[in-house]
Parts: C-alpha cells; sequence; structure tokens
C-alpha cells in the first residue's frame, strides 16, 4: 500500500492490542524512506526516537508530559489527537506541532462527531496546524476541501482504489 501513496502522505503506525514488533516498524520506516513518506509511530516516542523516526503520535487520552525530557532531533515532529478545547490546550502543553481534530463527521463507527461549525470553532482556538479526521469519505471530501485545514486523515477512504484520483 506504501509504494500508491503521495509523497505528501504521512503514515501514523498505532497498534494497541499486540505487543511492538520492532523488525515490522523498521521495516515500514526502511519502505517509507524510500518512497519519501514520513513515518510516526503512536504513543511510544522512546521507540520512536530510538527507531529514527520522523515522529511520534500522541492520542488524546495519553496527559502525560514525560516525553518533554527527551533530547528530540530538530527534524523529529510530534502529533497528537483532541476532541475538545481541553484536550486542544493539553496537546499544545505537549508541544504537538499537529493537532489531529475528530471526529468531523458521522461515521458508521462513531454517531458523536463535531460536524462542521463546531470543528470550525475549535480550529480558532488554536495556532497549530490542524488535520480533520473522521468520517471522511467521497460524499463529504469536497467540504474538507472547503475549510483551511493542514490535512485529512481517513483510514478508510486511503484504502479505497478511487482515493487517487481525488
Amino acid at each position: 500500500m506504501i509504494d500508491n501513496l503521495p509523497k505528501n502522505t504521512s503514515i501514523i503506525y498505532r497498534n494497541y492490542n499486540d505487543p511492538i514488533n520492532e523488525e515490522l516498524i523498521i521495516n515500514i520506516r526502511n519502505k517509507c524512506k524510500k518512497k519519501g513518506v514520513k513515518f510516526y509511530l503512536s504513543n511510544n516516542i522512546k521507540l520512536a526516537i530510538k527507531l529514527n523516526l520522523d515522529g511520534a503520535y500522541i492520542p488524546a487520552f495519553n496527559k502525560n508530559f514525560t516525553h518533554n525530557i527527551f533530547t528530540m532531533k530538530k527534524k523529529f515532529e510530534l502529533l497528537g489527537s483532541a476532541h475538545n478545547l481541553k484536550e486542544i490546550r493539553q496537546k499544545e502543553k505537549q508541544r504537538i506541532k499537529i493537532i489531529f481534530l475528530s471526529p468531523i463527521f458521522m461515521s458508521k463507527k462513531n454517531k458523536n462527531f463535531l460536524g462542521l461549525y463546531k470543528f470550525l470553532n475549535l480550529k480558532k482556538q488554536t495556532n497549530k496546524n490542524i488535520v480533520c479526521l473522521g468520517g471522511i469519505n467521497f460524499e463529504n471530501i469536497k467540504k474538507v476541501k472547503l475549510i483551511d485545514v493542514y490535512g485529512i486523515a481517513a483510514i478508510e477512504l486511503f484504502k479505497n482504489k478511487k482515493f487517487k484520483y481525488l
């Protein structure tokens, strides 16, 4: 799947159910570097630094600040997710560069969503780059293009073969 992604794509590896497989992460990292795709590890900053990844992703449920003591290379980026203003402020204190604000639209998995107006209101509350996440599909992608966001995150959309024609 990595071979079919555009260069301005980033991948976040998150697997909270199984033990960390460093060999798999290294293999993905190497493929991403070859393709020019950024690669981030979720919820394990120490390992992301050790494996020389592009950065780490701190989920909304992670409220700690212990990563602030780590020495990080200049281009190492911290990403994080938030669902409300309180979590946005938390991510700002965690030195997050890019915030994934979600969910923007209703999906099969999530009936509790922000909607465009609440999303835009929350976006105005921070000067961080905002990526919209949640429920994005071919029916509502045009709405996303109308709002000024840094990027989009959409697992199901990217899996779809029609994605490369957006």
